[in-house]
């Protein structure tokens, strides 16, 4: 019989970060390079700049132990305005969650196995899925342009494959831990006298759904005077959770943030170690190089 004692949630987080526009979600992350955590990010961005400075500035040492794919379809100018030339970021996005190898821009193969395997030392950061949510949208409509379509069985089958990617990276078979960025969508309700704030991705249906595969929900917030902080209760437009909200403090400061919430979430609940952490040794992957022909 299985013991609630043993169970994964003080070894693995999984966590939907949300905010609106340049609330420092994607700088936050350095906390966690500091603390010694290996990242491997899906930028679906391409905004990356932030994080890149904040580790130059507080922990160049450890600049080596964050690695990227960006994911992004390319556009171009048509006489019918901006189009994506053959959308395959989406596919891309799968295919790495299933194994993460890929071919870089100079042709190099790096092969790092399967990211289900990775272990609580690591962190899967997908940033963010208001980005992908719209790359599935343009894969699934590119499917059948050109014809006759309803667009909304578009939108639903995009929301399904969004949906079906988040329930992957939140399963129990997924050990890993995981960060989901996000932008926040206001909605009203029907009757118009409430408003709540859902993570943004395909339509509103699939907005309102996506909060409940995710047992931490945490929101960057920007207060009166430009301070920033993590907050991690709830407010009255937006419904936040973590896995210990007992020892959870109820607001984070965004520089130290995302570290002391794992530490929390984990079990060990002091925040600030007295010594800095040890430089974590990169595990042994295979990299097989090839020139391009």
């Amino acid at each position: 019989m299985p013991l609630l004692a043993s169970h994964a949630s003080n070894k693995l987080v999984k966590l939907l970060l949300m905010g609106d526009p340049g609330s420092g979600k994607t700088g936050s992350l350095v906390s966690l390079v500091q603390a010694g955590y290996i990242l491997r990010i899906q930028d679906w961005d391409n905004g990356l700049d932030s994080l890149r400075a904040q580790i130059l500035h507080r922990c160049p040492e450890r600049i080596n132990q964050v690695e990227y794919v960006t994911l992004r379809d390319r556009r171009v100018a048509t006489e019918d305005g901006p189009t994506v030339l053959t959308p395959q970021a989406f596919i891309r996005g799968i295919k790495l969650l299933d194994r993460w190898r890929y071919t870089d821009s100079a042709g190099f193969e790096t092969d790092l196995g399967r990211p289900s395997e990775w272990g609580p030392n690591v962190v899967l950061v997908l940033d963010s899925l208001t980005m992908l949510s719209d790359a599935a949208f343009d894969w699934r409509h590119a499917l059948v342009s050109g014809g006759r379509f309803d667009i909304r069985a578009v939108y639903k089958d995009a929301q399904d494959a969004v949906e079906n990617m988040l329930a992957l990276l939140t399963s129990e078979g997924f050990n890993t831990n995981v960060i989901v960025t996000c932008h926040v969508r206001y909605m009203d309700s029907e009757d118009g006298k409430t408003r709540k704030g859902y993570p943004t991705s395909v339509g509103s249906k699939l907005s309102t759904v996506i909060a409940r595969y995710f047992n931490s929900v945490a929101l960057c917030v920007t207060k009166i005077g430009g301070k920033r902080t993590i907050q991690t209760v709830s407010t009255a437009e937006i419904d936040l959770k973590n896995a210990n909200p007992f020892e959870m403090a109820k607001e984070l400061p965004l520089e130290d943030g995302l570290a002391d919430f794992f530490k929390t979430l984990k079990g060990e609940v002091e925040t600030k170690p007295t010594e800095p952490a040890e430089v974590v040794e990169l595990p042994k992957t295979t990299v097989i190089k090839r020139r391009r022909a």
